[in-house]
């Protein structure tokens, strides 16, 4: 999507209308770039979703929809704090529950502020790999979100993997200027993980830059799914666990690593 510059309505709005005229379906994932809601924003008096407008935006559409929702949005603790850059994912409630709401499923906090884009001046790092369920109509599979810059940390990847994640989730505002490192790093921590990779970028311009779009797809064996254009778009794609898990039978490589500790937070 291209975003709208610190205007959450409008962003909300374009989100909804792209969702209304795409195949959507019960049990569907669906994922939107980094920052969806303000765009990549330093700006602390704009940029977090103090008033969790963007989070009840994302449990209405996981509610609604019947979908597992991946969007990002920011968070500030107190106003002489830095904010953290998230992953938000939400899902919808049970039938039984009494909220008619969604749920939140999973938050990560992006674990590598973009420096040479100083992000560090406003945002803090996480500390923490995360993985969730991601429940389709017929199978469930083990997700680990990551955020834009962190594409260029294989080590959290690495981590992911040997903790059990058998699909990598990251959105994504990824410059023009390096869009052919967006998309070979996708395609490499594919393989090299042996997982799914789902990269999504936004479109268009802010203030300060132009952007890459090129969504993309990638199988556990590297193979190119699905791919848009620099052009705003919605990709679907079909994902089938068993063909990670039967890639990975057949060609154990993640048995053999030897130098990373899963065991950290």
């Amino acid at each position: 999507m291209d975003i709208a510059w610190e205007d959450r309505k409008a962003n909300h709005a374009t989100v909804g209308r792209m969702l209304a005229s795409a195949d959507v379906r019960a049990g569907d994932l669906v994922v939107l770039p980094e920052l969806f809601d303000v765009g990549f924003s330093l700006n602390l008096d704009a940029a977090p979703d103090n008033d969790s407008r963007t989070l009840r935006f994302l449990l209405g559409l996981a509610q609604d929809l019947g979908v597992t929702v991946h969007g990002g949005r920011a968070i500030r603790p107190s106003d002489d704090a830095k904010a953290s850059n998230l992953a938000t994912v939400t899902a919808p409630s049970p039938e039984d529950e009494a909220s008619g709401g969604g749920r939140l499923l999973c938050e990560y906090a992006k674990i590598h502020p973009f420096s040479f884009g100083r992000e560090p001046e406003s945002y803090v790092g996480g500390d923490s790999v995360e993985l969730y369920d991601w429940q389709g109509p017929n199978a469930s599979i083990k997700v680990c979100p990551a955020v834009c810059y962190d594409l260029r940390f294989p080590e959290l990847f690495r981590i992911g993997a040997l903790r059990g994640a058998e699909c990598f989730v990251l959105g994504a505002n990824w410059p023009s200027a390096r869009k052919e490192h967006w998309r070979a790093l996708l395609i490499a921590r594919a393989i090299e993980n042996q997982a799914y990779v789902l990269g999504v970028n936004r479109a268009g311009d802010d203030p300060y830059l132009s952007y890459a779009g090129g969504s993309i797809a990638v199988s556990p064996t590297g193979e190119v799914l699905g791919e848009l254009s620099a052009e705003p778009g919605v990709l679907s794609v079909a994902i089938d666990p068993d063909v990670v898990r039967a890639w990975r039978d057949r060609f154990p490589a993640l048995k053999d690593v030897r130098l990373i500790d899963a065991s950290r937070p």
